[in-house]
């Protein structure tokens, strides 16, 4: 339970680590995860008591756990979002997008910009936390020459 926990936890992190920008749309899909799992976080908790006060009122008390279990199942969608984002936050990089990132890494230490030196394995959270660095500290051009 409590790795569920540190999974989701992760999750929420890494989609306010994730630079939400569109140039990244067409390469990784962490970009529509967020976007709709912090759409349904907002939306999902009104549909699911619409939905049952329509089920309550149109099918009685006779139909409550099928009404309670509809409800949760609803409410659970954005976890499913969470627990994602958390599980490719402590993915390794595979060999391409490592070199990727060093390659930024690079261009960013060139420019004078400080940057983190990972001593474990890149990790896709790892690659959040640069992409946010470089879209904060660099001009907007700088992905032109990898993407």
């Amino acid at each position: 339970m409590s790795a569920m926990f540190s999974t989701l936890k992760a999750g929420l992190q890494y989609s306010r680590d994730w630079p939400v920008v569109p140039q990244l749309n067409a390469v990784f899909p962490e970009n529509k995860i967020i976007r709709m799992t912090v759409f349904a976080q907002k939306t999902l908790p009104v549909v699911a008591v619409v939905g049952a006060l329509v089920q309550f009122n149109q099918l009685g008390t006779d139909q409550l756990p099928l009404i309670l279990t509809m409800m949760l199942f609803i409410l659970s969608m954005p976890f499913q979002g969470w627990y994602w984002l958390g599980k490719r936050a402590q993915t390794e990089l595979p060999p391409g997008l490592s070199s990727w990132y060093g390659e930024i890494r690079q261009k960013m230490q060139a420019q004078g910009l400080q940057t983190q030196n990972p001593q474990h394995k890149l990790r896709y959270s790892d690659l959040a936390l640069l992409l946010k660095q470089a879209f904060g500290q660099l001009d907007k051009t700088f992905l032109r020459d990898w993407l």
